[in-house]
């Protein structure tokens, strides 16, 4: 889920050194948070939250195939 959050980010923002995603996991728990440059915050959020929520989605269909429950926190 890390590296998909990693390659969906790094494909948004004009500066992709300063994508990190880190995982916290808790039994099948996962939280990732997603740190980009403030400079591409935007990028990453999109009109109303339309691109933040894609990604969500985007990750949940990948983690019902883990049988895990995985949220998105851009920080």
């Amino acid at each position: 889920m890390k590296e998909l959050v990693e390659v969906i980010a790094k494909a948004l923002v004009e500066n992709p050194d300063e994508v990190v995603v880190t995982q916290k996991e808790e039994g099948k728990h996962i939280t990732l948070e997603l740190h980009v440059a403030p400079s591409d915050m935007g990028k990453v959020i999109g009109k109303q939250g339309r691109i933040a929520k894609a990604i969500r989605s985007v990750v949940k269909a990948a983690s019902t195939r883990e049988n895990k429950k995985v949220d998105v926190e851009i920080v």
